[in-house]
């Protein structure tokens, strides 16, 4: 009986089976995670929404979230059941039609508060740099799987990643969407290192993208503005210090443990996008500083607890795909949590889980889901396979 037990076990790994059930601290946190960040988006959204319908309604914004962040779980649930071959099987595919969309958003897309990033695809809007975040990383997992040790030579460990790289960061460019391409940049340098590229190449390219930031800062008005703003608000706290300078002003009158769940002051208008960019300036100034501390503590135990499944993953791929979804997640909390404290220009990156956006948000919870499916062959022995 159990040499039965144990063949039909091979063969349902053999098939793409769903291996052992999920890593359940990692899924606790998220939903954790998922739990908190909805209950702080209605406290920070619900005075912006009644003054957006006239006072009629206080949950706009909860309401378009929560839809959202039902079809997240769903993705979720789905992804954790879809092995990890199936993402290698159809990363090209996946890449391709990345680009496809994000050159779409040229020619039919939506400006949606001075910006052109969105489409409209069957009355669904949604931010195609969101799914190329996801396709990349996808992508540079195969890649450093299909290179092995060969990622080491600069033709394979730079020219190859670069050439899929720029497939993505060209059209970001020509859609002048800055912060999206800082985090696909910064997620595929860890990527890459992880791949074996020579730090030497990595630290020239480090330069290069520095020199682009500059280039781009000089010529665009609007994001030297960004800057100014960042080095000396109180210049100009009217207008382009205003935004920082009402952000510095929550997170400095929540004190130690806060003015009480909703009773933000900042929120009733004063700090633009409070409900979005700059959640975790309502968050300060609500729970203090402790609460922003266990809340920064949580994100850290959800970005562990992922490296800890990724180490475990039973392939090169696996193991790759999960710690490059992960650092997505840590890349965003670290550059939001350090431009709504001033450490860096505003760089317009949503708080994962907890920003409004419902495109990230469901697209977040479904790359968890591949985590967590990737999660399921955590105990299995390692394929031999050559060393990262």
């Amino acid at each position: 009986m159990a040499s039965q037990r144990n063949l039909l076990a091979k063969e349902d790994r053999r098939s793409g089976g769903a291996g052992e059930g999920v890593d359940i601290p990692f899924l606790t946190l998220v939903l954790l995670l998922l739990a908190v960040g909805l209950t702080m988006l209605y406290s920070a959204s619900f005075a912006q929404s009644e003054y957006d319908t006239g006072y009629t309604m206080s949950t706009k914004y909860l309401q378009k979230q929560a839809v959202c962040a039902g079809l997240g779980l769903v993705c979720m649930y789905f992804f954790s059941r879809i092995p990890a071959e199936f993402w290698f099987r159809f990363a090209w595919p996946m890449y391709g039609i990345s680009i496809l969309l994000l050159l779409s958003v040229l020619v039919i897309g939506q400006s949606v508060n001075g910006a052109r990033r969105w489409i409209n695809i069957a009355g669904i809007q949604f931010q195609p740099s969101e799914i190329a975040k996801f396709t990349m990383i996808v992508l540079f997992a195969r890649l450093t799987k299909s290179y092995g040790n060969d990622a080491r030579k600069f033709r394979y460990g730079v020219l190859g990643f670069g050439a899929a790289l720029l497939g993505i960061l060209v059209p970001l460019a020509l859609e002048k969407h800055l912060s999206a391409i800082m985090l696909i940049g910064m997620v595929a340098v860890v990527m890459m290192f992880v791949a074996g590229t020579s730090p030497k190449w990595l630290l020239a390219g480090a330069g290069a993208a520095a020199l682009f930031v500059l280039i781009y800062i000089t010529f665009m008005g609007y994001a030297g503005d960004r800057v100014t703003a960042w080095l000396n608000p109180e210049a100009d706290p009217g207008d382009t210090g205003y935004q920082i300078l009402q952000s510095l002003y929550a997170i400095g009158s929540g004190g130690l443990f806060g003015l009480g769940l909703g009773k933000s002051r900042q929120k009733y208008l004063y700090l633009p996008f409070q409900y979005n960019d700059y959640i975790f300036a309502v968050i300060c100034e609500e729970l203090g500083l402790v609460g922003a501390l266990m809340i920064i503590a949580l994100f850290a135990a959800t970005i562990l607890r992922g490296y800890w499944v990724a180490l475990r993953a039973r392939d090169r791929f696996s193991t790759v795909l999960a710690a490059g979804l992960v650092t997505l997640i840590a890349v965003q909390t670290v550059l939001n949590l350090a431009v709504v404290t001033n450490l860096l220009p505003s760089t317009g990156i949503a708080l994962p889980f907890f920003s409004y956006g419902g495109t990230a948000l469901a697209v977040n919870l479904g790359e968890m889901g591949v985590v967590l499916s990737i999660s399921r062959y955590r105990n299995e022995t390692k394929k031999q396979e050559e060393i990262l």
